[in-house]
């Protein structure tokens, strides 16, 4: 009786974060509908949302923002659920996937394609192949010939990252003047070309199913290879794939939405924070607040200055820096 009533206040503690989470998630999506450079009430949103409403409310919730606001919600859920997999295989709560050069990767081949002329799809597929490119050199390099450790990974991704930080400049020194502007735009994230959002949510629901299940082993590997081996754990096969699945996220999220930094290291540590480490609620949660998160800045980027919209990149850059000192301050 005793396990009986253990496993229901566990799966109680589990849930009720995840329900003001979701609840989060539902208002993020609400405001990113209803505000915009035309506001909509709340009556005509749920007048469009049940199939009437007036032409020009449909025409913006429908195909302009709810596509938008989707995909908002699943690229800030890849970089954050990317974010919390890199802290457990890393045991790093600052750890993020940009930080080894992941982004960097996706970068330089998505300018390469904008400056050959290609199309939007071939610039996406080039960032994909970009960032899978980057994860097999750090990958391979962090490796060697000999054993495989979190800080030498580290610090292969920090080299990693400062060389395509430099072909980046290059290019953009290089690059004609009219495509600079959207070369810039990329960098810095934006998702007014986003495209269908059913690839950032399928990805992430898949990779969430993936991972739930492993919850308790992510657990024991967080306190370290060592004792997750003697507890039984696959730690190599488990490390493989933790950065494989983190840099595919990464990936997915970088070819949506361009460059979008501090989403995957500060959602997952503050939640920690918040939550404590245990994988089964940090990952899930982590996917519904990184979605929030972004969807809300997402929302702020486009409405700051409206008519203009700022890219989502500046506005995560402004909330995560003066986030990131102050839990610097507090880890003193």
């Amino acid at each position: 009786m005793n396990g009986a009533e253990d496993q229901v206040v566990g799966r109680a503690r589990l849930a009720s974060p995840l329900a003001w989470l979701l609840m989060m998630a539902l208002v993020s999506q609400v405001l990113a509908l209803a505000l915009g450079s035309v506001d909509i009430s709340l009556g005509a949103l749920v007048a469009v949302l049940g199939g009437d409403g007036e032409a020009l409310h449909r025409t913006l919730v429908l195909e302009l923002r709810l596509p938008r606001s989707l995909a908002a919600f699943g690229t800030g859920a890849l970089l954050a659920l990317a974010g919390a997999l890199m802290q457990v295989l890393l045991r790093n709560p600052l750890a993020d996937p940009y930080v080894l050069g992941l982004s960097g990767g996706a970068s330089v081949a998505a300018l390469l394609a904008m400056l050959a002329g290609l199309g939007t799809t071939l610039v996406a597929g080039s960032a994909f192949a970009g960032a899978l490119a980057s994860t097999l050199i750090v990958f391979g390099l962090a490796h060697g010939t000999g054993s495989w450790t979190p800080t030498r990974m580290l610090l292969t991704g920090v080299v990693m990252a400062a060389g395509w930080g430099a072909l980046i400049s290059f290019l953009l020194a290089v690059s004609p003047v009219e495509q600079l502007p959207g070369m810039l735009y990329w960098l810095m994230g934006d998702l007014a070309y986003a495209g269908s959002p059913w690839l950032v949510l399928g990805v992430a629901a898949a990779s969430l199913l993936v991972m739930l299940p492993l919850g308790r082993t992510l657990n024991v590997l967080a306190r370290g290879g060592l004792q997750a081996a003697v507890l039984g754990v696959n730690v190599r096969r488990m490390e493989w794939l933790l950065y494989l699945l983190a840099s595919l996220l990464t990936a997915v999220a970088v070819t949506t939405a361009g460059s979008i930094g501090f989403v995957g290291l500060m959602v997952p540590h503050m939640l920690r924070l918040k939550l404590g480490n245990d994988q089964r609620l940090i990952l899930p949660a982590s996917l519904l607040a990184g979605g929030t998160l972004l969807t809300l800045a997402d929302t702020l980027a486009r409405t700051m200055v409206a008519p203009q919209q700022l890219p989502v990149g500046v506005i995560t850059a402004l909330l995560g820096v003066p986030s990131f000192l102050y839990l610097l301050y507090r880890s003193r």
